[in-house]
């Protein structure tokens, strides 16, 4: 039987793996309604690669990026930070609403779903654990 430690890390891991593949396809997905909410599927579509980057640490070692975007990412090393991203581009997207009901919403649900679960693990008292592999400690010590 799983235990509720253990069930977090995992959930953890696998609604931002979820959120990344979501945020992209429902960003281009949006980007064709001709509406104002085309300005919401954008941040919608850029949270993917912030979600990729902050999920996958492996990328930052490996892909040409700016001092400050690595800067960026590294801040977000907690739980509690970590929930707190989730739950501002949850609550972005819950914003979209008020353009338009759209698929928009899955986005905003399964982010709010994601901050929950790092919010769960930072009130448990559990360190952020990266997966090996998603690119975590591991990976980036084997590279090195």
């Amino acid at each position: 039987m799983v235990s509720l430690d253990s069930f977090i890390v995992l959930s953890q891991a696998s609604t931002g793996v979820i959120c990344i593949f979501l945020c992209f396809a429902l960003g281009i997905s949006n980007l064709f309604n001709a509406h104002w909410v085309i300005a919401f599927s954008i941040v919608c579509l850029v949270y993917a690669p912030v979600i990729l980057f902050l999920e996958v640490p492996l990328l930052l070692r490996i892909c040409p990026t700016s001092p400050k975007f690595d800067v960026f990412i590294r801040k977000f090393e907690t739980n509690f930070l970590r929930a707190g991203l989730y739950a501002a581009m949850s609550a972005i997207q819950w914003a979209s609403i008020a353009a338009r009901v759209t698929s928009l919403i899955a986005a905003a649900v399964v982010l709010l779903f994601a901050a929950v679960f790092y919010a769960l693990a930072g009130l448990k008292g559990q360190a952020f654990q990266g997966s090996k592999t998603l690119g975590g400690q591991g990976v980036a010590q084997m590279i090195i």
